[in-house]
């Protein structure tokens, strides 16, 4: 397979969705270049407004950012969700669709979940409003925690550049709880 190098401007057209699909999937399926990632990422640090450094995309709006010696879940808006090792959603607004109604709204028939078993919960930035995350789970199930990385080996080990400082890789939820809902 031959090594191909895309620009930035190529990486940004991909992001969006401009490119045809041939060549869409040439890119996704073929040699991916040492520094895709960095263009990659400064794609992404030009669309937004703030100027804290994205380590790491979570969705199509959310982020993991250092900020100072931190390393946060921020939205595009500037929304700030915390640690990045607290499961963000928590910090999110939630609405709840459990009635039979409620999930007719977005699932036809016979598509949609049973909501005699089943929740759907959408997640919305509490800055700007945007959907950020949908998930279906079983009544009284807790909120997903869908993607922790360990941002210090992808860094070190797959980058070949360490950040300057280690965060114990840990999830952090639990104690997050703990400390804000037992007051």
């Amino acid at each position: 397979m031959s090594k191909i190098s895309y620009s930035k401007e190529v990486i940004r057209d991909l992001i969006e969705g401009k490119l045809p699909w041939s060549q869409t999937k040439s890119i996704i399926s073929g040699y991916k270049d040492e520094d895709r990632f960095d263009k990659y990422v400064e794609v992404l640090q030009e669309k937004v407004a703030w100027q804290e450094k994205i380590l790491l995309p979570l969705t199509h709006e959310l982020y993991i950012v250092q900020k100072g010696s931190d390393r946060i879940v921020k939205c595009s808006c500037g929304q700030e969700f915390g640690d990045y090792r607290v499961n963000w959603k928590l910090n999110a607004l939630i609405h709840v669709r459990e009635s039979e109604e409620e999930v007719k709204e977005l699932y036809p028939y016979p598509s949609a979940p049973d909501a005699e078993f089943c929740e759907i919960r959408e997640f919305y930035c509490p800055g700007c409003g945007t959907q950020l995350w949908v998930e279906t789970v079983p009544f009284g199930y807790p909120l997903v925690f869908d993607f922790l990385p360990d941002l210090d080996t992808f860094y070190a080990e797959w980058l070949k550049r360490p950040l300057p400082s280690q965060k114990e890789f840990t999830d952090l939820t639990c104690d997050f709880i703990a400390q804000n809902w037992a007051e």
